[in-house]
């Protein structure tokens, strides 16, 4: 365990090691701290990734560096973390800190210039925001939020609103999901329980091709199953 003290030289097999334990090191460290992208991440998510990363990567670029500090350092910070999220659920004054209320950008058709600059961001990039939502006037927009995690929310005017088959009082079928049950030959148990079924219902369903490992890939749908198997294509 010497790579993970300081040291003035470390062999590559020490280097190997000090890499493969930062990385399952963050994975776990990934895992309590909640699984967000890039364009969700808040605040506070965005300063503990900028900290953790610069934590872990001074050790592993500079042998002189301990890597057990790094990741009593991690620690504490993946603490401090949680603690603050539970006070935002907790305390209405932090969470307005944390998550601050969306900023109206356009309310009834009209661009509220006093709070782009509050925002930060150009007319140029509302608009790219807006053809991005296939939004071709700004008048029809009845309103446009600037939200926490940086993305903009456009809701349009009733009138330019798409036609549902709600609004013409439509007979629809129900909403179903193809959901893949058999990937690789490997069957999703938690799938068969959850739909309550078992795995001699999915070999009936999948016959003639009555091994599971000749599957490439089976998708579920209102209990039918449809099977493509390895020799097809």
């Amino acid at each position: 365990m010497d790579f993970f003290e300081s040291k003035e030289s470390l062999t590559t097999i020490e280097w190997v090691l000090r890499g493969i334990v930062s990385f399952v090191f963050l994975l776990i460290a990934a895992k309590f701290l909640g699984q967000r992208s890039i364009s969700q991440l808040r605040f506070l998510d965005f300063i503990i990734a900028l900290t953790l990363g610069n934590i872990i990567a001074h050790p592993l670029s500079d042998e002189e560096l301990g890597l057990k500090g790094s990741m009593i350092t991690t620690i504490v910070l993946i603490i401090l973390y949680i603690a603050a999220t539970w006070l935002g659920l907790k305390w209405p004054f932090f969470k307005r800190f944390l998550d601050p209320s969306p900023i109206t950008l356009i309310k009834h058709g009209l661009i509220q210039f006093e709070n782009l600059s509050k925002a930060r961001i150009s007319i140029d990039y509302l608009f790219s925001e807006l053809r991005k939502e296939k939004v071709e006037d700004v008048q029809k927009v009845a309103l446009a939020l600037w939200e926490p995690g940086g993305t903009i929310s456009v809701f349009m005017d009733t009138p330019y609103q798409s036609v549902t088959p709600a609004n013409l009082k439509l007979e629809t079928q129900p909403f179903t999901i193809l959901r893949p049950i058999i990937i690789d030959g490997k069957a999703d148990k938690s799938l068969l329980q959850e739909i309550g079924k078992d795995i001699d219902w999915l070999l009936t369903q999948i016959a003639p091709i009555s091994n599971i490992h000749e599957v490439s890939l089976a998708i579920v749908e209102n209990e039918t199953v449809r099977v493509f198997s390895r020799t097809e294509g």
